[in-house]
């Protein structure tokens, strides 16, 4: 496990109880290096959308946490924000709670010449996502030839 992994899951461990507490969904964490800052960022959600209240109720528990427990070696900023409307579908919950609905996929390498899909999420399993495009035609991606998934929105 990376070092990276181990802090996702540790902070993972943390946050969950706290934001069961408040009835929010731990929808991701992510320790990432961007501009040579690392940013420790955990994503929640709720039914009806996430505030910012919400946000910083969260973020102050879990600050005094992170400062307790002290297991990151580098410096870091701690944030707390929502997922958004492009959340990628990471968890299997992702998956189940998208089945049905309009998906925008983007593969690694062309498929047909094109690396951008939209379609109905039809099935999805441990390796694979299957998606009804225009048609009713069904088309099938291996998780690991997917850069991107995630629901698609018009404007």
């Amino acid at each position: 496990m990376s070092k990276r992994e181990l802090y996702e899951q540790k902070t993972e461990e943390l946050l969950l109880p706290i934001v069961e507490e408040y009835q929010f969904e731990l929808v991701d964490v992510e320790y990432v290096k961007e501009g040579g800052t690392w940013y420790l960022r955990a994503y929640i959600d709720k039914e009806g959308g996430i505030t910012i209240d919400d946000c910083e109720l969260v973020s102050r528990r879990m600050s005094d946490l992170l400062d307790e427990k002290d297991f990151i070696e580098e410096t870091y900023i701690f944030e707390v924000s929502s997922p958004g409307l492009g959340r990628p579908l990471k968890k299997e919950k992702d998956y189940a709670r998208s089945m049905g609905k309009q998906l925008e996929i983007r593969t690694y390498r062309a498929v047909n010449q094109e690396k951008v899909f939209y379609g109905t999420l039809k099935s999805y399993d441990e390796n694979t996502v299957t998606i009804t495009v225009d048609e009713g035609t069904e088309m099938t991606f291996a998780k690991t030839e997917i850069a991107l998934i995630r629901l698609a929105f018009d404007f």
